[in-house]
């Protein structure tokens, strides 16, 4: 994709965006997008404080408007979040409300809110209704209206509010384009939450529901069809992984019937592979030559396939290795330096394997004092992240065996996953933002 050289005054400077050909490089600085620069959890330059409470180590806290569970996305001097405001209009009469959901739509409306705060200081940059809708299916009590993440490529922030339309802005705050997808139909009502991803000049939208499934590659420009492909999967969280691997980018997607590989330039299915469970949430990652994929909620299992596998994989010798023990539910699993680490359900029970080969590292250790956990584990600095429902947080050291090297708590419940960014840790609670940094 071209990109133009554009001078945007944000009210604390000037920001100058990055061309393409300087875009990768300055990824790694930041997290533009859900899981960070690589997808994996991992910030490879990071180094925050592994000690911290409300008193020690919060360079700043701020308060947030409505609610949110989705990731800060931090792009320079700038933080980017979403939310979802409730008001005090009444919705109109309710139409026909789906007899399979254990949830009911709400009876207001909403706001959906895109947020950019200063770094540095959580000053609010500007803020920008996307819209103003009444969500058509409930939510599951632990969920929010904007769980989805935004991601940016340094030019342009887009913003999935799923059944309320994609969302392209500058990062100044101007809206350049929308699209409308339609109304997901979620299993039981409990709420929509998969992240967009960006590749090249695609923005990928998956989008699995009760109803015919499907996903789509978005023009970044105009927000336009490049191609669509329907999906035979009831609904998932899963976000996908965008893979470049000898000249070809595969998209690869969890879902429950299937493990799918789509070519970013047709959306051609390159391999597939059943054998997952059920409410697919985590999100994949890679290795150098394989993609690994799990799931959790009733039923274990974790496939690694390589990238250039070809056809139905299911049930053969073709996978790298796999596993079936106490994988997770919402959570997604962290690769780094090698060792995949993921938690058993929603539980503080973790476990580390080798990622090239599947075997155990260590299995099924219990976190002290951890409880409920929703946020996936993130890494940096030889350090692992763990952070409970309830604000409290245990710091690893990266290695073979389990090392508690801090607990830490904070007055917040958190359920979306930290972002670090050099020195600094940001924790998004239901109704605040910490940036945690050295005093």
């Amino acid at each position: 994709m071209t990109r133009y050289w554009l001078l945007v005054w944000i009210g604390v400077g000037i920001f100058i965006p990055q061309t393409s050909a300087d875009f990768p490089g300055e990824r790694i600085d930041n997290w533009h997008q859900w899981r960070g620069p690589n997808g994996n959890g991992v910030a490879p330059h990071g180094k925050p404080p592994i000690r911290w409470s409300e008193d020690s180590n919060v360079r700043w806290k701020v308060g947030l408007p409505g609610e949110g569970t989705s990731t800060p996305i931090i792009w320079g001097n700038q933080i980017f979040l979403v939310a979802a405001i409730e008001t005090d209009r009444d919705a109109p009469a309710r139409g026909k409300v789906d007899p399979e959901a254990l949830t009911e739509p709400p009876t207001q409306f909403f706001q959906f809110l895109v947020l950019s705060v200063d770094r540095n200081t959580g000053k609010e940059l500007w803020r920008r209704i996307a819209t103003e809708a009444v969500p058509h299916q409930g939510r599951h009590p632990t969920h929010s209206y904007a769980a989805a993440s935004p991601v940016t490529d340094g030019n342009y922030l887009y913003v999935s509010f799923g059944s309320r339309g994609i969302f392209c802005f500058d990062l100044a705050g101007k809206l350049i384009w929308t699209r409308a997808l339609g109304q997901m139909r979620t299993r039981y009502g409990w709420g929509e939450a998969t992240s967009p991803v960006l590749s090249g000049d695609a923005l990928i939208v998956n989008w699995d529901h009760e109803d015919q499934s499907f996903i789509l590659a978005l023009d970044v420009k105009t927000g336009e069809t490049r191609w669509k492909a329907d999906r035979d999967e009831p609904t998932s969280w899963s976000t996908p992984l965008a893979v470049e691997q000898e000249g070809q980018t595969q998209i690869i997607v969890n879902g429950t019937n299937r493990i799918r590989s789509y070519d970013l330039s047709s959306g051609a299915v390159l391999w597939e592979c059943g054998g997952l469970t059920l409410n697919c949430i985590p999100s994949p990652v890679r290795t150098d030559q394989a993609v690994i994929c799990m799931s959790g909620y009733r039923g274990a299992a974790v496939f690694a396939i390589p990238f250039d596998s070809k056809g139905d994989l299911t049930g053969t010798q073709k996978l790298a290795w796999s596993y079936h023990r106490a994988t997770p539910y919402v959570p997604s699993p962290l690769l780094y330096r090698n060792r995949l680490y993921f938690t058993y359900a929603n539980s503080a029970v973790l476990t580390c394997l080798d990622a090239q080969d599947g075997t155990p590292v260590f299995e099924q250790q219990r976190l002290p004092e951890l409880g409920t956990l929703y946020a996936s584990p993130t890494a940096a600095g030889g350090y692992i992240f763990i952070v409970d429902r309830d604000g409290l947080a245990v710091v690893l050291q990266d290695g073979p065996s389990i090392e508690i090297v801090a607990t830490n708590r904070l007055n917040a419940q958190i359920d979306a996953s930290p972002a670090i960014v050099g020195t600094q840790l940001f924790l998004r609670g239901r109704r605040e933002l910490y940036c945690i940094q050295s005093d």
